[in-house]
């Protein structure tokens, strides 16, 4: 099995730059499905969900080509065959073919998606979505069956702002006949991403990036050319690794819009920030008068759960008693162990996480037990004295692009070694 190895403390001076946004990418990649011609998307991050992705639509008949972050997608010969089980069980963000292929074929078999365990993220609201827009919805065999005789449009409420429920129910409702309201949709930046290629595509689609987003059907749409945002998790994360280890490091290919949750708060934690157009620069940080702050995450525009878990690791370095409270994921607090293993002082208590710091970090062997909770591992690695091993690095690599090219060019060491499965095991 794969690992990383990690030697700590050493400080990190350069500019790395952010791959598109993972969440726009396995929404984006499906919506192709929809076009009658192709579809050529720039700027997906070579990660695994967008390789995953691009073997389903190939499973479906679409013609598929990824190079050098360009996907270029023929989606004129396929057909809506059932997607039951394999790569749809990889990654959680499999869902979008169902809003994807229920709105192009008016049918689906899709098997229960995978991904990040996080707890339960239920489904619901998008079968919500999809009944109000004339599907009928089964669960047989732990795969989802979608059919339709025909979608027409129907206002649906939301009765939480799901980034997935909004970005599906859009999917399906862009053919559907006459006019969708989605009331309380969420209003993540990935949401307008999503909107813009499918206005692009043909598509009449108003008011994404606010609680009411007005869908009129139309006929067909087309192929299109679009280029990706970037991955403002990504750059929050980086922005953190500068601040706890960086001699001055430019975060580059940002829209700093979407960062104002992350930056204010790291702000008063003591970090200094300079904004640029594009790019967001962190000087070194003198860690020993970095603040303890209290973190709720709320739906975006508020601070995100994706970045709770990396701060965490900065919160470690901070004077004082921090607090996260997880409004989003009530599980996703697994890190917290993996970080006490490294010497941090850290419990939790329901949904909050408090962690005392300031904490000298040791090395250690700790698994990556989702996304987040990796790249949070690696930042404490970097931090660390000795050596850190990361097992499970599949689940950092569901999400960053290149990492250890990007690290390693800014004085990071850092490298990915093949050990013996039997060794690992013993060790657990």
């Amino acid at each position: 099995m794969d690992v990383y190895k990690i030697t700590g403390e050493n400080r990190l001076k350069g500019t790395i730059k952010v791959s598109g946004a993972k969440n726009s990418a396995v929404a984006l990649i499906p919506a192709s499905i929809l076009a009658n011609s192709p579809v050529t998307i720039g700027g997906i991050p070579e990660i695994s969900d967008a390789w995953t992705l691009k073997a389903l639509l190939e499973e479906i008949g679409g013609e598929v080509s990824f190079e050098d972050g360009i996907m270029t997608i023929n989606p004129t010969d396929m057909i809506a065959l059932p997607l039951p089980n394999g790569n749809v069980k990889k990654l959680r963000a499999s869902y979008y073919l169902m809003g994807a292929m229920l709105g192009r074929f008016k049918k689906a078999v899709i098997g229960l998606p995978g991904g990040c365990f996080l707890g339960p993220r239920p489904i619901d609201q998008h079968i919500k979505g999809f009944e109000a827009l004339g599907a009928k919805i089964t669960n047989e065999h732990g795969a989802i069956y979608l059919r339709a005789d025909e979608l027409i449009g129907a206002k649906i409420y939301l009765d939480v702002a799901s980034v997935g429920a909004t970005i599906n129910i859009m999917l399906a409702a862009v053919l559907a006949k006459g006019r969708t309201v989605i009331e309380n949709a969420a209003k993540e930046p990935e949401i307008i991403d999503v909107a813009t290629l499918l206005t692009n595509m043909g598509a009449n689609i108003k008011g994404a990036g606010t609680s009411v987003i007005r869908i009129e059907g139309v006929e067909e749409l087309h192929g299109t050319e679009h280029t990706i945002i970037p991955d403002r998790i990504e750059a929050a994360t980086f922005m953190i690794m500068a601040a706890a280890l960086g001699e001055g490091i430019t975060i580059d290919n940002v829209i700093p819009l979407h960062l104002e949750a992350i930056i204010a708060k790291l702000r008063e934690m003591g970090v200094k920030i300079e904004i640029g157009e594009e790019s967001i620069f962190v000087p070194k940080t003198d860690l020993s008068t970095l603040q303890a702050v209290d973190v709720k995450t709320l739906v975006y525009p508020g601070f995100p759960t994706d970045i709770q878990q990396p701060l965490s690791v900065l919160m470690s370095q901070a004077f004082g008693s921090s607090k996260i409270t997880d409004t989003i994921y009530s599980a996703r607090f697994k890190h917290i162990d993996e970080l006490r293993r490294m010497n941090a002082n850290a419990r939790v208590e329901g949904n909050t996480a408090i962690i005392t710091g300031p904490s000298r970090l040791h090395g250690s062997t700790v698994t990556a037990t989702d996304l987040r909770a990796g790249a949070a591992l690696v930042l404490a690695g970097l931090l660390a004295e000795g050596e850190t091993e990361i097992h499970d690095i599949y689940h950092i690599e569901r999400g960053y692009s290149s990492l250890i090219e990007k690290l390693r060019d800014l004085g990071a060491d850092i490298r990915r070694e093949t050990i013996m499965a039997r060794v690992a095991e013993a060790k657990e």
